[in-house]
């Protein structure tokens, strides 16, 4: 306690009066006057002058303390007295004049000498406040500085309860000393402009330059658990920033929320892959249901119960008594849990969000009953904000994963993208305990292989061709204009030019080299081009004519790009067609079974389908969905070719297109390749069939020089007897619904470099004008309904 009131920098010298309070006493006389209470309160303001002028030193107003009781009895009356924390005092002093009963079980449980200092009110501020309270009370004038004052007492659990601190300063009198300068309108319009500069006010009110008299009542208001939830969502705030938990004390938050010292909290993620609790998310929080695990199945975390409340009902799960609970029900497994780590009562909350569970708060205590069904609702203020925390992080944790899996495979197929995750997942535990890590590759064992291909016939042909006709064309000009420029002024020079020309188109006519398209632009931008730009500067005819020449090519290349254009367009369009179809045609066979699927674009498209157990987590497999997946990519290719039939006299160069399917009897092992990020077949022996792959459309049949793929008819390649039955089987199929002709024919294919024995099966297409069927696509159902039929 300050015996000295006046001894800090501060606006005003304190004295410790009771004069409005006094002054309250008159007027109630006034409406009373046969009040004998009220009538020996004022007796005391002659009997005690120094209660009205006031004491500057807080001792001396030790000797009228029964006086002061009487006369602040109805500021603090006894039937509120319990309920009440409220004390009077001075402005910013540690001074208790009186208090309720309800402030002094307070201050005697946070400490000897205990005083409530206000949070965050440092010395500016608090000089600041002082000027304020001179303007309010003397001059009349709000200056409209309204912020909340705050205190925190400690409790004697340990736990730390925070209080709203709201003054009452009716009872004050203030008045100016002769030097304090007399303050005019415009001083305090100086002022609103002025917050942030103490030497403005200490200009306008010198310390020491008025004097209050008179007390302060401050009304002191619990909000623990608003001032706990604002914390708690600040935390939340710095954990979404620092991704840790760095400058966070939710333990301390949430024993304030509920008044328990011995409260823990944990956490459990909710990983739906795989249907289990995990420790990646908020890692640096404990989970009592994972009790030291890494990774726990959910239903085997929970017991019966627990995970029907959780996971169906959404609603809390309260152990209010495990010990009792465990001896009623002694196979329960969570009961077991919480008493193995010394737990006694218990809240679980789901984190829900678009009705998917992202994990579960865990609330434990040591004692029984101090979690329970009453106060586990003080969570339901707080979720809220605990579900948007957990989507962010959530968020955050999957964008992580899917820059892991890209950083190292790039992008890949959703049919096998969990597995990819799954690794990722590992990877990044591995990483944030510390411990070396390194993506391991992607393996599926036993996968079924189907490849199938719609190539454009004869693309390199077209394409040697339109690089001719262009060639041709940009040299037949270049002559053009060189014979114009002969005619009129003869020079050998210009014979010598058209020499080399005539030598070029009889070269690109008779045998296009690899290297010929390189000389005949060496020899255009070393002597054509220098020449004509000098002729376009020199005569206003000949100008024009290089204009003319220059329009023709492209100014990136130096070359005509006409012909080629329509080509690469051409080219472009086909693909563009025929990968639509595929792709829009992929989705559904997805929905059939899920497999993985690639397609590429060169010249036509091909696809790779890998069908098999490994693949997928969602169904169980069965040969049926193979033979089913066959029976769609002979259905999309026959749809490939009509769709092209129906496009292709659109095309700036008409082109052909021959379509094949490779059939590999059996499975095989399909390996992610870290180094090259991309999937290829596993072994040697599995390694022909990605040769076969890349050289089969090459190839002739046996003893002719026809090629095995044909426009107009479908090729199947294989190997085995059986593979042939089967294909014939879908082909008879196709044929009743009359997307195959009825031609179909066996042929040997020549021997591959290591491979030999290829056989194929070949069929023409039926093509109609429209794809008007009754049903999109036939399954293998369909097929053996037809066969039965």
């Amino acid at each position: 306690m300050d015996k000295k009131l006046d001894t800090r920098d501060f606006p005003m010298k304190i004295k410790i009066g009771f004069g409005k309070v006094f002054e309250a006493y008159r007027k109630q006389l006034n409406l009373d006057p046969s009040n004998k209470w009220t009538k020996d309160m004022l007796s005391l303001s002659d009997k005690y002058p120094a209660l009205s002028k006031g004491v500057s030193n807080a001792e001396k107003l030790h000797e009228y303390s029964d006086q002061v009781d009487a006369l602040m009895q109805p500021l603090f009356p006894t039937v509120f007295d319990d309920n009440e924390i409220k004390f009077a005092t001075v402005p910013f002093r540690d001074i208790i004049i009186k208090s309720s009963a309800g402030y002094k079980e307070l201050a005697q449980n946070a400490g000897k000498n205990f005083y409530p200092d206000l949070i965050n009110l440092d010395h500016d501020l608090y000089y600041i406040l002082g000027c304020s309270l001179i303007a309010s009370h003397y001059y009349g004038k709000d200056l409209g500085f309204q912020r909340d004052f705050h205190c925190n007492i400690p409790m004697n659990n340990d736990l730390v309860r925070n209080f709203r601190v709201l003054y009452n300063t009716q009872f004050v009198e203030v008045e100016k000393s002769p030097d304090a300068p007399e303050l005019k309108e415009e001083d305090f319009n100086e002022l609103l402009e002025s917050f942030d500069e103490i030497a403005v006010w200490k200009e306008k009110f010198p310390p020491q330059g008025y004097t209050f008299n008179g007390f302060l009542v401050a009304t002191l208001i619990d909000i623990t658990v608003d001032t706990s939830i604002s914390d708690f969502k600040t935390d939340l705030l710095n954990l979404e920033i620092n991704k840790d938990f760095k400058n966070t004390d939710f333990t301390r938050i949430f024993r304030s929320i509920f008044n328990l010292p011995d409260l823990q909290i944990g956490f459990a993620d909710y990983n739906e892959e795989t249907e289990s609790f995990e420790r990646v998310l908020f890692s640096e929080i404990n989970s009592f249901l994972l009790g030291g695990n890494k990774s726990v199945i959910s239903k085997e975390a929970l017991c019966n119960s627990s995970y029907y409340t959780l996971f169906k009902q959404r609603e809390f799960y309260v152990v209010t008594d495990a010990e009792r609970y465990h001896k009623l029900y002694p196979n329960n497994i969570l009961y077991k849990k919480l008493l193995d780590q010394g737990k006694k009562s218990a809240v679980f909350a789901a984190i829900v969000s678009d009705d998917r569970i992202l994990g579960v708060l865990e609330l434990v205590s040591s004692k029984k009953n101090e979690l329970n069904t009453i106060n586990a609702n003080r969570l339901l203020d707080i979720m809220p904000f605990l579900v948007g925390s957990v989507v962010s992080a959530k968020t955050n944790l999957e964008n992580e994963l899917e820059l892991i899996v890209q950083e190292e495979c790039t992008s890949i197929h959703n049919s096998v993208h969990w597995k990819f995750r799954k690794e990722a997942r590992r990877y990044l535990e591995s990483i944030s305990e510390g411990n070396p890590a390194i993506f391991r590759e992607i393996v599926f064992q036993d996968v079924h292989p189907l490849y199938g291909q719609v190539d454009i016939k004869g693309s390199s042909e077209a394409r040697n061709e339109a690089t001719k006709q262009d060639l041709i064309e940009q040299l037949k000009y270049a002559a053009n204009v060189i014979q114009k420029l002969n005619n009129s002024e003869a020079l050998p020079i210009f014979e010598q030019m058209n020499f080399m020309i005539s030598g070029f188109m009889e070269e690109i006519v008779e045998n296009l080299q690899v290297d010929t398209e390189r000389r005949i632009i060496n020899f255009l931008n070393s002597e054509i081009i220098p020449f004509f730009n000098h002729l376009s500067r020199t005569n206003e005819e000949y100008k024009k004519l290089v204009e003319e020449y220059n329009g023709l090519i492209d100014p990136n290349t130096g070359l005509v790009y006409k012909h080629r254009k329509d080509y690469d367009e051409s080219v472009m369009q086909v693909n563009k067609v025929l990968a639509g179809v595929l792709d829009k045609k992929q989705q559904h066979a997805q929905m059939m079974f899920p497999h993985y699927f690639e397609r590429f674009k060169t010249d036509g498209v091909e696809h790779n389908l890998y069908i098999g157990a490994s693949i997928t987590k969602e169904k169980v497999f069965d040969t049926i969905y193979l033979k089913n997946l066959k029976l769609w990519q002979l259905q999309v290719i026959c749809e490939m070719e009509n769709t092209y039939s129906r496009f292709k006299d659109q095309l700036p160069v008409p082109l052909e297109v021959a379509s094949m399917i490779l059939a590999f009897n059996g499975s095989l092992s399909l390996r992610f390749r870290m180094d090259e990020k991309r999937f290829d077949v596993d072994g040697t022996y599995n390694a022909r069939y990605e040769v076969v792959k890349k050289r089969v459309d090459k190839a002739h049949i046996k003893n002719t020089d026809e090629r095995i793929t044909k426009p107009g008819k479908l090729a199947i390649v294989y190997s085995q007897a059986e593979d042939e039955e089967e294909y014939k089987t879908y082909i008879r199929f196709l044929q009743a619904q009359q997307l195959l002709d009825d031609d179909v024919e066996t042929v040997e294919l020549e021997d591959l470099q290591g491979v030999t024995g290829l056989k194929a099966i070949r069929v023409s297409f039926l093509y109609s004008k429209n794809n008007k069927q009754k049903k999109e696509y036939y399954t293998y159902e369909d097929l053996i309904s037809e066969i039965h039929d």
